[in-house]
């Protein structure tokens, strides 16, 4: 399987970009073997110049590292922040790999994002996921190949087998698809960004992400592989009891499309976790950043301790 290059960036992100600079800047990384390019911003101070740790920044499906951009301009004053373009999305290209089950649909995601990291972060890191990012992210940990210190989790895939079937018949629709024939107007209708200027400037640049030529056929194919039309999502449930390190579970109490009795439900079964409940739906980073951000800073920077 041969995949196209990514699509130019678009002006949206463009002008984020150009905000961001000089403080983080994207690189991209070529992995051996197949394993495509993986796009990542990186930025903060190096593992020798004080940082205070090494925090990874994975994202949801459909968008990319710069949907993190709030978060990245304020951590990486004093920490080392990668965030990355999920393998299919952003500036990341696919894997040429089959994905025939759930499980290699899984691989698909994760494993060029353990090799980019195998690569650039030499010491533990703690990582921040988003949805489906937030699959990746557990993931992540469960393989132990990246040393994960700490995992903050946002409304994120992969903790049990629930999401209402309206959500699943929307990724089947395709929101590429759904996005280039319905346009920006009536994609803001049915995905309304948050009413600030960062959150209007941000669903931009999802439209601009989703409405690209061709779309993102292979990272859609996997990703259809882990939400079935009937049936359980794809999930870890009876393995979260392997997460020894502390978990944020950060969750929107109105999300319609992965419930909160699954972040309840999580913590009853992770070692070391406590959930945040914000009044806001399936993404409190974007909706609520003044909420999130000083929780996620105060969990990145608690002592070390296990505890």
């Amino acid at each position: 399987m041969r995949t196209a290059p990514p699509p130019p960036v678009g002006p949206v992100e463009t002008g984020l970009l150009a905000q961001l600079a000089p403080a983080v800047v994207p690189q991209v990384h070529w992995l051996p073997g197949g394993g495509g390019a993986v796009r990542i911003l990186e930025g903060g101070p190096g593992p020798g110049d004080g940082a205070r740790s090494t925090v990874v920044f994975l994202h949801g499906r459909g968008h990319a590292a710069t949907h993190w951009f709030a978060y990245l301009t304020a951590l990486a004053r004093y920490h080392r922040v990668l965030a990355l373009d999920l393998p299919g999305f952003g500036q990341s290209t696919p894997a040429d790999v089959p994905v025939r089950s759930a499980e290699d649909a899984v691989r698909f995601f994760t494993a060029p994002v353990e090799e980019a990291l195998g690569m650039l972060a030499t010491g533990p890191v703690s990582v921040v996921g988003h949805s489906l990012g937030g699959l990746v992210a557990l993931e992540l940990a469960l393989r132990g190949a990246v040393p994960v210190e700490r995992l903050a989790l946002v409304d994120a895939m992969g903790l049990g087998p629930d999401m209402p079937r309206a959500s699943r018949l929307f990724f089947r629709a395709g929101p590429e698809r759904l996005a280039r024939n319905l346009g920006p107007w009536a994609m803001a209708r049915m995905l309304p960004p948050p009413p600030t200027p960062l959150g209007e400037k941000l669903g931009q640049l999802g439209y601009e992400l989703l409405s690209v030529p061709g779309g993102r056929p292979e990272a859609a194919h996997a990703f259809n592989a882990l939400v079935p039309l009937t049936g359980p999502v794809f999930h870890r449930r009876e393995r979260l009891g392997e997460v020894k390190v502390p978990v944020l579970l950060v969750w929107g109490e109105r999300d319609e499309t992965l419930p909160v009795s699954l972040a309840d439900e999580a913590a009853r079964g992770l070692p070391q976790a406590r959930v945040l409940r914000v009044d806001c739906g399936h993404s409190p980073q974007l909706e609520h950043p003044e909420r999130v951000l000083p929780e996620l800073k105060a969990f990145l920077d608690a002592e070390r301790s296990g505890t």
